[in-house]
């Protein structure tokens, strides 16, 4: 399965791409981290974090795409602007006909680290020895978005599986 995560940020956003299996070794296939100026227009900066979505699906294919779900911040203006990002990523993938799904942070840091309430720091460890990198990617959005792609590989598959089969048993179930 490739999985493209995205960390949506408004300044820097994280979009990272890994391929792999649950019990399988993981690849990394791409990281960047898109950034646009704090003071440009902000149509701008959406239309240059929409086409690095655009871009990074028809460049590498993934089968889903795992977005960050954003959460209630004290700063509406920081929530605001993670949130229009999100969305793009959103629409991008829906264009591209993706399955999208979204992830809490600390769902995706305790399915990294084994803990929900894991700092930056250890997230960033863990991707880095989970993909057998020499590194940590920087800035944490590229580590970020890392830790979405292998949340999903990890869970999303398990999920689905889930799903599945409780769908195939109301069908044997229903009259």
């Amino acid at each position: 399965m490739r999985v493209l995560g995205v960390d949506p940020g408004m300044t820097r956003c994280g979009i990272g791409v890994v391929d792999g299996a649950p019990g399988r070794t993981l690849t990394l296939v791409h990281v960047e981290v898109v950034r646009t100026p704090a003071d440009a227009p902000v149509g701008e900066r959406l239309v240059a974090q929409a086409d690095a979505f655009a871009a990074a699906i028809a460049a590498f294919s993934p089968d889903v795409v795992a977005v960050e779900r954003v959460f209630s911040q004290h700063n509406v203006r920081t929530v605001m602007g993670t949130a229009q990002v999100a969305g793009l990523a959103i629409v991008a993938a829906t264009r591209a006909g993706i399955p999208v799904v979204l992830h809490t942070p600390s769902e995706v840091k305790a399915a990294v680290t084994g803990s929900g309430r894991a700092d930056k720091a250890q997230v960033g460890a863990m991707v880095t020895r989970l993909l057998r990198l020499t590194e940590t990617p920087r800035p944490a959005d590229a580590s970020d978005a890392l830790a979405l792609a292998i949340c999903h590989v990890w869970r999303g598959s398990a999920q689905s599986r889930l799903a599945d089969a409780l769908s195939a048993a109301r069908s044997r179930m229903a009259p």
